[in-house]
């Protein structure tokens, strides 16, 4: 038996699948979305699993919802309010999936912004949904493309990247959150606001989550893997009540439960009296390697002809490239020893892209970083032939 068509039409995710080859030391990897390992807090994670070894309620099954000192402090963190409910996932690709899976039957109509995260796109993929997409500039989506989506009346969410977005970095505008918030109260219209990088800011001051000023019309999604470490596999789905019976029910169908013993270790995380040390020391390293990827490009004459937008946190930048075939460049790239992702993998396949580049600041060191940006240099030198 052959596996539904949905499967065998999506292709497997080009950042996953190059991972198995940059685990090669000669090869410099500005591809995957991967916390540098130093940031982990390792001494905090220590001290606490001690702890958990020896409470064996942690290993027995348990509420789908999630750890209870766990939702507690994320409803402190994140300003839960009375109407809404917390749900803890597999990460945020979880809550991707669960949001898609309660939300879309076959055919029904997606918004999102092109490009966008390639784990999504394949979640919509699979599903069968109708994507419909809006051009992102560089404080935020197209609004008047956004608008002309809504009034047809058929939307059945709009997934959305405000801080740090992956692939591009772009953080929106207050403005542009303003008016996309407006936009779904005046439509409602659903938002599911996926906040992964949230929490990596190290310049710029913080700016409301959209979710906050539409939040009956909202779903938030949260990550722990950007601030703690990506193996714990922690997030959380923040809705509304009126949903959450039936994200409850599907999550129960799903997998039971997430991991306690590793929910019980994120509380403990997050509650140490120097996780937020540890977080502010994380930041700063982000900022020094953004500081010397954005140095090594913008003093490298191979870049003359390149352009890429500041940005203010996460992990990426894009950099956009004279008009070329950017999968070619990849490929020779990866053949000059240093990987990078082009910017066909973040988009429809119907819709207009830019000869493009995301690359990755956060895993390597600065050393390695200006390495890998001479190796690139070299091939965007030759061309793509």
């Amino acid at each position: 038996m052959n596996p539904v068509a949905p499967l065998r039409n999506t292709p497997p995710s080009y950042i996953r699948e190059i991972l198995s080859v940059v685990s090669n030391k000669d090869i410099i990897s500005l591809a995957g979305g991967l916390p540098c390992p130093e940031s982990f807090p390792m001494n905090i994670i220590e001290t606490a699993m001690s702890t958990i070894a020896t409470d064996k309620s942690l290993f027995q099954y348990a509420a789908t919802s999630g750890y209870a000192p766990l939702i507690n402090t994320i409803t402190e963190r994140y300003d839960v309010t009375d109407g809404h409910d917390v749900l803890i996932t597999n990460g945020s690709q979880q809550g991707i999936d669960l949001c898609t899976r309660v939300f879309i039957n076959k055919g029904d109509k997606i918004v999102a912004e092109a490009p966008s995260y390639l784990g999504a796109l394949q979640i919509f993929s699979i599903a069968q949904a109708t994507l419909a997409t809006v051009a992102q500039e560089n404080d935020g989506p197209n609004i008047k493309q956004l608008e002309a989506h809504f009034t047809q009346g058929d939307v059945s969410f709009f997934y959305a990247i405000p801080d740090f977005h992956n692939p591009t970095g772009c953080c929106w505008s207050l403005e542009k959150r303003q008016q996309v918030a407006a936009l779904c109260l005046r439509y409602k219209v659903l938002l599911i606001e996926d906040a992964p990088y949230r929490e990596m800011r190290f310049s710029g001051d913080s700016l409301p989550t959209v979710a906050s000023l539409c939040p009956e019309f909202a779903i938030s999604l949260f990550s722990f893997s950007k601030m703690i470490a990506p193996g714990l596999r922690i997030g959380a789905l923040i809705t509304p009540k009126r949903y959450f019976s039936s994200f409850n029910k599907l999550k129960q169908a799903t997998d039971l439960h997430t991991n306690v013993p590793l929910q019980a270790l994120t509380h403990a995380i997050l509650n140490h009296t120097d996780f937020n040390t540890h977080l502010a020391a994380s930041k700063q390293r982000y900022k020094a390697r953004y500081e010397s990827l954005a140095k090594a490009i913008s003093s490298h004459p191979s870049y003359s002809k390149c352009t890429m937008a500041q940005v203010e946190g996460g992990m990426f930048i894009w950099l956009t490239l004279p008009n070329c075939d950017v999968s070619t460049i990849a490929r020779q790239a990866l053949e000059n020893d240093v990987a990078v992702v082009p910017s066909t993998e973040f988009y429809n396949d119907d819709d207009y892209h830019p000869s493009a580049l995301r690359i990755n600041f956060s895993y390597n060191s600065p050393e390695k970083i200006q390495d890998g940006i001479d190796r690139l240099a070299k091939v965007l030198k030759k061309g793509a032939n």
